[in-house]
């Protein structure tokens, strides 16, 4: 799926602490779903921290609600690991994510959030100091890069009607002596 297909949108930025985190606003409008994607530092032990999302008709979240069952407990053992939390079709047009701390224990977490589904393309993610993307595209597996930059504009290699992962005869250099 090309960049143009999804926008990406930091959540939070990286911080410690213990007190309860909310993730910047999302509008989902003109996007089908969302994968939130958290990173957890050192969790102490015998922290209790989880991940949720609100969603909310308006922007300012004063009438916040958790959405059903996207609660997520993180064990004090998480350490180091990425959670994602996949919202489809959700129920308002404002969301969340939630870090929930218990307020003694010191807990590091960053997230961004992965809009799919436009209803119009192509979208732009918030670049400004923020995001850096790469496009890498190969037209046969196995054949090596260029090393010199491209200037013009990467597209997306045809797709075949072949499911096999490996290059057809015709696409390899002949070796044969004469």
């Amino acid at each position: 799926m090309p960049l143009t297909d999804r926008k990406i949108v930091r959540a939070l930025a990286y911080a410690s602490g213990t007190a309860d985190r909310n993730g910047a606003t999302l509008d989902m409008s003109g996007f089908e779903e969302v994968d939130i994607i958290v990173s957890f530092a050192t969790i102490a032990a015998g922290a209790v921290t989880g991940i949720k999302v609100h969603s909310d008709a308006d922007s300012a979240f004063g009438s916040a609600q958790a959405i059903a069952a996207s609660y997520r407990a993180i064990a004090a053992n998480d350490d180091d690991q990425v959670f994602v939390i996949h919202v489809a079709n959700p129920p308002e047009r404002y969301l969340r994510v939630v870090i929930d701390k218990d307020g003694a224990n010191a807990t590091g977490e960053s997230a961004v959030y992965v809009q799919c589904g436009p209803h119009s393309k192509p979208q732009t993610s918030d670049v400004t100091d923020v995001l850096t993307s790469y496009t890498h595209v190969w037209s046969l597996v196995g054949e090596a890069p260029s090393t010199s930059p491209s200037t013009s504009p990467s597209t997306s290699p045809s797709t075949s009607a072949s499911s096999s992962p490996s290059a057809s005869p015709s696409a390899s250099p002949s070796s044969s002596a004469s």
